[in-house]
């Protein structure tokens, strides 16, 4: 079992998801580091790191290779592209990534939350999703697989996922912290 107060939550701490991560480190006396960026609407202030253009910049990535990647087309938009660089951030700090949403046909993860979970393939982070409408916890091995009890193993790790939380999502994410940090 970890020391809640050696651990450290990465995230971004947008409304849905991230915000529940953050709400769950803060009850149970995590750390927690929120990477944004400076014109973008967080709802977690704990912990606020508002990355400068030229921090956002080391984590640039091509959009066009995004897409590829993904098998969707994204937009060009600078606001978006931060998106992802801030991304980077969460998932290059943390040892693990949990992220909620919902696994597609392809193998990724719906929405600009997916590439949170494709860098942290590409990055050989243990990787779990829970997926709202399969209703269960995914461990990305080569190809998903079914998890029961997922519990957070490493000090550092990144919460992520939509902004479209669900009932069953925040349960999972309580769990989640509830297992991992009694």
């Amino acid at each position: 079992m970890l020391n809640p107060g050696e651990c450290i939550l990465y995230s971004g701490g947008a409304a849905g998801a991230e915000a529940c991560f953050g709400e769950m480190a803060e009850k149970y006396g995590l750390q927690e580091v929120n990477f944004s960026f400076e014109g973008h609407q967080v709802e977690r202030l704990r912990g606020l790191r508002i990355l400068t253009n030229e921090e956002l910049a080391l984590k640039d990535v091509s959009l066009s290779y995004v897409s590829k990647l993904m098998n969707r087309q994204y937009t060009s938009a600078p606001l978006f592209r931060k998106v992802l660089q801030s991304i980077c951030w969460q998932v290059s700090s943390a040892h693990e990534v949990f992220v909620v949403g919902e696994i597609v046909e392809d193998d990724t993860v719906k929405g600009g939350t997916g590439w949170g979970a494709e860098f942290s393939k590409i990055c050989n982070k243990r990787l779990l999703v829970f997926d709202q409408k399969k209703n269960g916890w995914f461990r990305w091995d080569a190809a998903w697989v079914k998890e029961e009890n997922v519990s957070v193993t490493e000090r550092l790790f990144t919460g992520t996922g939509t902004r479209f939380l669900e009932a069953n999502g925040r349960k999972a994410i309580e769990e989640l912290f509830r297992r991992s940090f009694k």
